[in-house]
């Protein structure tokens, strides 16, 4: 308990942290917000009046505390290019960002457990080869070009699935929806499924060499049961710390996988307030960004006492 309390005082910490320097970056960033939200033909008086009412003309640590405070109030402030509170628009595209992300990670588990599991109790075997290979063809092949071929090989020439859009959950429905969501999550799970499948593999057969294994198989434990009730939940452990640090690379995937399949998600968002000098949107996305990573991270962390029963006995 000790060790969970002082794992979250540490991510709070590096999460204010984060927060300064996503503001100081947006801060230093030429160009005046005002000026976006108006035109260069506004009059001067006006835009004094804009800048004023966005707290521009405040000094940078006042401008900091107040988004902080508004932050921890909700208020993330207003979008420079809708006029539109920066929570709105987070709020749903986070409802396509979200259920997407769970589920290219649960289609990721799907692939890499059962394969890496299998292969790596029968090492050398046709099963472990064809894990190999996978393995080294969906690290080498970035997601979004797996979301064009998928595309070009699904979508346009079977029709099973839609080729690109996303019209709501209420909508369309939820079935609908999450057929919409089936090729981005495919796209953005081969690659994590690859480097699971690795890993999966390689802690199998060393957990497999262990003494405690040989130990039940010389106490009668079949092949199979050694297998699943001894290495197979040790073999997790690293499996979920990898799945924890591949949070950050499948949030980058995200942002170019919905850009692909024109997906009305943070990703999307991001691209279109980075492309049009939104700041104040990027500003948020980013560390919003930044908590579901800490976030995960810390929650995998808390895991280990679950899986590792070692870790519960520590102070």
């Amino acid at each position: 308990m000790r060790r969970i309390a002082g794992n979250l005082v540490f991510m709070v910490a590096s999460l204010l942290a984060v927060s300064f320097i996503i503001f100081a970056v947006m801060a230093a960033v030429p160009g005046d917000p005002a000026e976006i939200m108006l035109g260069t033909s506004a009059a001067p008086d006006t835009l004094e009046a804009l800048r004023h009412q966005l707290g521009l003309d405040q000094p940078f640590l006042q401008r900091y505390a107040g988004w902080l405070s508004g932050l921890l109030h909700g208020d993330l402030g207003l979008s420079y290019t809708y006029s539109t509170p920066v929570s709105t628009l987070i709020g749903e595209r986070l409802a396509v960002t979200l259920p997407l992300a769970l589920y290219a990670v649960a289609l990721s588990l799907a692939i890499a457990l059962p394969l890496g599991v299998i292969a790596g109790s029968r090492p050398n075997g046709p099963a472990d080869i064809a894990a190999t290979v996978f393995s080294q063809v969906g690290i080498a092949v970035p997601g979004f070009w797996i979301g064009l071929l998928l595309i070009l090989c699904v979508a346009l020439k079977f029709g099973w699935f839609p080729a690109g859009g996303f019209s709501g959950w209420r909508t369309a429905g939820i079935l609908s929806s999450l057929n919409a969501l089936t090729l981005p999550a495919i796209a953005l799970a081969i690659p994590q499924a690859a480097v699971l499948t690795r890993v999966t593999r390689a802690a199998v057969i060393e957990i497999a060499s262990e003494d405690f294994v040989r130990t039940a198989r010389a106490k009668g434990a079949t092949r199979r049961r050694a297998l699943w009730r001894h290495v197979v939940p040790n073999a997790l452990i690293p499996v979920v710390t990898m799945l924890g640090m591949q949070v950050s690379v499948l949030i980058a995937g995200t942002v170019l996988v919905e850009n692909v399949f024109a997906l009305p998600g943070l990703g999307t968002l991001a691209y279109q307030a980075l492309s049009q000098r939104d700041l104040i949107v990027i500003q948020n996305v980013a560390l919003l960004f930044a908590v579901i990573v800490m976030g995960l991270n810390f929650a995998v962390d808390a895991l280990y006492a679950v899986i590792d029963p070692r870790l519960r006995a520590r102070p």
